[in-house]
């Protein structure tokens, strides 16, 4: 748990030893930092708003630095620009407080259910990079200029890397339900992506699977 505020802090450690459950506190980021890279823990309960450096730097550096415990933030900030933000620096829930305790258990039960693995919050398949949050994405170190459908399109291959997507799939995650399966569109848009993502690098990572649809190959081509 990340919690400055030692009386909280302390009832919740309580609370939750009553469960059965060990816990450790950390009340600023460097301490939270130096705790959650030694140990491998369950969950990791991190408060937004900490001194120095808050909840969300927080989440950040340990996703940078592959920690994958499931994270609960926990904040009295309850407007929807910073859930989002909080979301999208890693976490993988958040509660408003005040909050009940019944509540806060059948998160952290949920999030235990969930298997551990890596989720960085940018997307990497060889020298492509792309961060959802920022809606940015790079070959090697060249931003790539793509627009909200190309950056779309790119984030589903990104997300699959080596699986053959079907037209439906990609009309169904990039497109609303006015577009038809017989459209062209998917065509159209993997060509922008290719003049855009590829042959200025002189690659080939765009795949065309015939008869089956396309898939972005998880290791490097190159023309």
């Amino acid at each position: 748990m990340v919690e400055d505020e030692a009386k909280l802090a302390n009832l919740l450690r309580r609370g939750l030893r009553r469960e059965g459950m060990a816990v450790d506190i950390a009340s600023d980021a460097e301490s939270a930092l130096v705790r959650a890279t030694s140990t491998t823990y369950d969950v990791i309960l991190l408060d937004v708003m900490l001194p120095g450096s808050d909840g969300l730097e927080v989440c950040r550096a340990l996703r940078a630095r592959e920690v994958w415990s499931p994270t609960l933030m926990l904040t009295a900030l309850g407007e929807v620009d910073d859930r989002v933000r909080g979301l999208d620096s890693g976490a993988d829930d958040y509660l408003t407080k005040p909050f009940s305790f019944e509540e806060l258990l059948a998160r952290m039960r949920a999030l235990m259910r969930r298997p551990v693995r890596p989720r960085s919050t940018v997307l990497r398949v060889d020298d492509l990079r792309l961060d959802p949050a920022t809606h940015r994405a790079w070959r090697g170190e060249t931003e790539l200029a793509l627009t909200a459908r190309e950056f779309a399109m790119l984030e589903v291959f990104m997300r699959r890397p080596g699986e053959v997507l079907s037209r439906f799939e990609l009309l169904e995650q990039v497109w609303d339900e006015s577009y038809e399966n017989r459209s062209n569109v998917i065509e159209v848009y993997v060509g922008y992506l290719r003049d855009k993502v590829d042959r200025p690098f002189g690659r080939q990572s765009l795949e065309t699977v015939r008869g089956a649809g396309y898939r972005l190959l998880d290791a490097e081509g190159a023309l």
